[in-house]
């Protein structure tokens, strides 16, 4: 039973994403520090929150940062696949950081209801506004990336989300200026709490399916199967899988039923050149049959 399998195609991460994350780790550690102090100085817990989203935002990219130099590592005898799916688990580590963190924002909030303190509104204004430059540049370092890769999308994502909640800090500052309601502070922390977790859902959803061997979004795997079923020769195709081995790169391996073999491995290549080209599968393996003989996995229930 021929079979051939291509590695061409593989998209890794973007060459400057190393600079993206040395340069977005160094601004939001500090950033954080800056939010602590000002945030515990002013008494204001939407700061205090925005800034433990930031840190936990630091701790995620570290991960990610980590995860992306493991999936980069070559395969052994006993790890065939290398590291790679260890972006996969990074994303997936990042939103339940995430959500750890709207549970924490959220308990205190409803605490800060029934006790509220005064609010230094003019430093919460100060850093809330810097907040907005900080992490508007560092979602501007992973815009590039954001389409290939689960873990640059997922930076990309907490980074804009967090533009917008020290854009709301802002405004919750001067709401409270303006009429001296104190409750205002912890309201706003619980809807940074809501948009933290609008903007993690997606992340944890298709970090979770990636995790599971789901096949990744993007791919249809009825197209992919309909392709390969109007391949010339072919009479059927059974035994198809479609998964990630990391957050940038999709393997597949079917089984294709032919009236005769192939005579030459062009026709190999050409199904996973074209599955790269269309699908953006670059790691697929194909094994032909005869159908001399009845495959064990030709039942649609059979893994």
């Amino acid at each position: 039973m021929p079979h051939n399998h291509d590695h061409a195609g593989h998209a890794h991460a973007l060459p400057n994403s190393d600079a993206a994350f040395a340069i977005g780790l160094a601004l939001n550690a500090g950033f954080v520090a800056v939010e602590v102090a000002c945030g515990l100085s002013a008494h204001s817990l939407s700061l205090l929150s925005d800034a433990g989203h930031n840190l936990s935002d630091v701790f995620g990219l570290l991960i990610a940062w980590g995860a992306t130099h493991l999936s980069r590592s070559l395969p052994t005898k006993h790890r065939t696949y290398g590291w790679r799916r260890s972006s996969i688990l990074a994303a997936l580590v990042n939103a339940i950081v995430l959500l750890i963190v709207v549970g924490g924002i959220t308990v205190e909030a409803t605490r800060r209801f029934a006790h509220p303190e005064p609010v230094a509104t003019r430093t919460v204004m100060l850093v809330a506004l810097a907040g907005v430059i900080v992490n508007g540049f560092s979602a501007w370092l992973f815009l590039g990336g954001r389409k290939s890769d689960l873990n640059l999308r997922g930076a990309f994502l907490h980074f804009g989300a967090d533009t917008v909640v020290s854009a709301g800090v802002v405004l919750a500052a001067l709401v409270i200026r303006a009429t001296g309601r104190q409750w205002i502070d912890p309201a706003a922390s619980l809807a940074i709490a809501a948009v933290i977790t609008w903007g993690t859902w997606g992340l944890l959803r298709e970090a979770i399916n990636l995790s599971m061997d789901a096949v990744p979004e993007g791919i249809d795997p009825h197209s992919v199967e309909e392709y390969l079923s109007r391949l010339s020769g072919v009479t059927a195709v059974h035994d198809l899988h479609i998964w990630a081995m990391s957050t940038t790169e999709v393997a597949l391996t079917v089984h294709l039923v032919m009236r005769e073999l192939p005579s030459t491995d062009r026709f190999l290549q050409g199904v996973c050149e074209e599955l790269r080209d269309r699908f953006g599968i670059g790691h697929a393996t194909t094994q032909i049959e005869c159908g001399d003989a009845s495959c064990h996995q030709a039942a649609a229930h059979v893994v």
